[in-house]
């Protein structure tokens, strides 16, 4: 687990070129303390930062072949290396390190850009081949190891995190502001773009050639579902059990100590499990919440019949004592919660509303004092059906049954109602076609909303634009697929990439922390596309093959029918404190609220929130947590980059 940094030499001298360079490379130590390196020559700069985890003393990066063509930095782990180590050698490619990198030295000498479909692993791999004058990139096929770039003219910058563009003194700041809505609507981008105009995200599956100030992105993987119908469920089950025990297995490999995150949910614990068939010790660790001084917010809830599970610790520490782990947590308090979200957006490099966010920072801080490699659930839902999305889904499915006039008319007429009116969401959702009907994250701003919110803004917002080039081709890809498996296609080549690999990334390596995920691997991947919608999700589960594989482990029941819930936080009863009241008040008054925002809106969903009553349905429909949460995120990430505290993140190579 690494990073890298580059750009094309162009436009400085080579002593400038190497000041800039490891000015980009200081920016993203958090990524790799352990080491660095660097390649200068007359057509690129290149640089790393190395988190040693294999091959300790060895594999040093820029990496370069015997005589010097061929330059690798590599961000990653690739797991089958060694299988294809041998068949290299036996190609007649020497090696020298122990690692995995030289893997990709030889591999693209042997098979040039053939080379990234045959990696089993996470990966962000940036190659100069000297000879032929080119830059080629790629990243992994799930978007686990993040890849940008900016191209303008003959220049390309790039590296593993944004924040290192910002040492480049030709690099291009500039706020992305169309993207806004569709930050509203999501919580991320669900695109290449990012919230800096021009800085592009590299597609997972994908890689890219720079030659001749000419750049030119493929395709080497993609998704494609070929159900099997012919078997059972426990057959499913029995399949899904040896190839993620295998995965785990291959997720192991390190020289140094392996531990994993553990929520108490069925995904990390399967990771948790499994590894503790593997070996013995494996650490674990779970994150809660130190409610203190907000108990009386939860405790009105409650006594009003609305529960709020603000936790899974009590979950985490059973499962870890039924199979034999060792535990450790940390409890994050309101006020820690509140103050590391600056901290969180710098890390982020892109504005992301989720506040599963921040107990991942924690939890990683926790777990980086005690080993360097943690393994994690992610993956699992998109994978295997966990969402509440397909069930929701589920329901469109049936509805879309009903002719599409009827349904327009229908939506049309329910926009005209009141926010919070029964029914109002569904019917403006099924108004079109499995596009429309998306909606990735409930609480989230309705399409309705962004013109009363975002200043000056001429809508109409149309999120369903956005999705559709994924729902094409996940019709294309699913051959004309239900709307769950079409759904869960969506899920894995937008939200999965651009929302839980960022979070998942960031916030581990923010503590220089390598996050495995073996779900995400290309044999479980291989297995969760064959399986049956009705394996998937049915009116009753989600995940069912899955957790049926956790029952023929003999897990608890409580733990293999767990229902799906995400990473908890008690954000909503925290919003309803003084606390957060005042602080988010503050941002919502700023200057840059008053540029981009309505702030009148603002500040009256955050008074209604506030001042919420549990008791009520029309209390209930003033909880507007989601809304408020991803306005400040974007604000605070706005200050980081764009406000007074930009300026210390400026350039510190002086060029006329």
């Amino acid at each position: 687990m690494c990073g890298f940094v580059g750009f094309t030499a162009n436009d400085y001298n080579r002593e400038i070129n190497e000041s800039i360079i490891k000015d980009m490379a200081d920016r993203i130590i958090h990524r790799g303390p352990d080491d660095d390196g660097y390649f200068i020559n007359d057509d690129i700069a290149m640089g790393f930062r190395r988190l040693s985890i294999i091959d300790l003393a060895g594999s040093p990066q820029p990496m370069t072949n015997e005589d010097g063509s061929v330059i690798v930095t590599f961000n990653g782990e690739i797991y089958n290396f060694m299988d294809l180590r041998n068949e290299l050698i036996a190609a007649g490619h020497d090696f020298k390190t122990k690692g995995d990198t030289e893997t990709i030295v030889h591999g693209y000498e042997e098979w040039g850009t053939g080379v990234f479909e045959k990696l089993r692993g996470m990966f962000a791999i940036a190659i100069w081949d000297d000879k032929r004058k080119r830059l080629v990139c790629a990243r992994d096929i799930f978007g686990i190891k993040p890849f940008y770039y900016q191209k303008v003219g003959d220049r390309l910058i790039y590296g593993s995190e944004i924040k290192s563009f910002l040492a480049h003194p030709k690099f291009e700041k500039r706020l992305n502001r169309r993207q806004l809505p569709q930050y509203l609507c999501f919580e991320y981008m669900n695109d290449s773009q990012t919230m800096f105009d021009n800085v592009h995200k590299l597609i997972p599956g994908h890689f890219m050639v720079f030659e001749n100030g000419n750049l030119d992105i493929q395709c080497f993987y993609r998704i494609t579902y070929h159900i099997d119908e012919s078997k059972s469920l426990d057959e499913w089950a029995d399949i899904i059990c040896d190839t993620f025990d295998e995965s785990v297995s291959a997720h192991q490999i390190a020289d140094v100590e392996v531990g994993s995150f553990l929520s108490g949910g069925i995904d990390s614990s399967l990771a948790a499990y499994e590894m503790g068939q593997h070996t013995d010790g494996i650490k674990t660790f779970s994150v809660g919440y130190d409610i203190s001084g907000c108990e009386e917010q939860r405790d009105k809830a409650e006594n009003a019949g609305f529960r709020i599970k603000l936790d899974e610790l009590d979950d985490a520490r059973k499962f870890a004592e039924w199979a034999g782990l060792a535990n450790k947590d940390v409890q994050v308090t309101a006020k820690e919660f509140l103050d590391i979200v600056p901290t969180e957006q710098y890390h982020m490099d892109e504005p992301l509303g989720a506040p599963s966010a921040i107990p991942l920072f924690f939890v990683s801080q926790l777990a980086a004092k005690e080993v360097k490699v943690v393994q994690s659930g992610e993956g699992a839902d998109e994978l295997f059906g966990g969402y509440w999305i397909y069930h929701d889904q589920y329901e469109f499915s049936k509805y879309f049954k009903i002719p599409e006039p009827i349904r327009a008319a229908l939506g049309a007429a329910a926009e005209l109602l009141p926010e919070g009116t029964h029914g109002r969401r569904f019917a403006m959702r099924g108004a079109g076609g499995p596009e429309r009907s998306y909606q990735r994250a409930s609480m989230n701003y309705m399409w309705d909303e962004v013109p009363k919110v975002l200043k000056n803004y001429q809508g109409p917002c149309k999120p369903w634009e956005w999705c559709k080039p994924h729902f094409d081709e996940a019709a294309k890809q699913t051959q004309n697929g239900d709307v769950i498996t079409q759904t869960q296609y969506v899920d894995m080549v937008s939200y999965m990439p651009y929302d839980i690999c960022l979070k998942a990334d960031r916030m581990s390596m923010a503590h220089s922390l390598e996050l495995r995920v073996p779900f995400l691997d290309k044999k479980v991947l291989d297995v969760a596309l064959q399986l049956p919608t009705d394996c998937r999700v049915t009116d009753e589960h989600s995940k069912y093959a899955l957790r049926r594989a956790a029952a023929k482990l003999g897990f608890p029941q409580a733990v293999a029918n767990m229902p799906k819930q995400p990473f908890i936080t008690p954000l909503t009863v925290w919003l309803q404190t003084d606390l957060y009241y005042n602080r988010i008040r503050d941002a919502f008054t700023s200057p840059a609220a008053e540029e981009f925002f309505n702030t009148d809106y603002l500040l009256e969903m955050l008074d209604d929130h506030y001042h919420a009553d549990f008791a009520t349905q029309e209390g209930r429909s003033k909880l507007k947590m989601m809304r408020i949460w991803n306005v400040y995120c974007f604000l605070c990430w706005y200050e980081v980059f764009f406000g007074e505290t930009s300026k210390q993140y400026a350039p510190k190579t002086k060029v006329d």
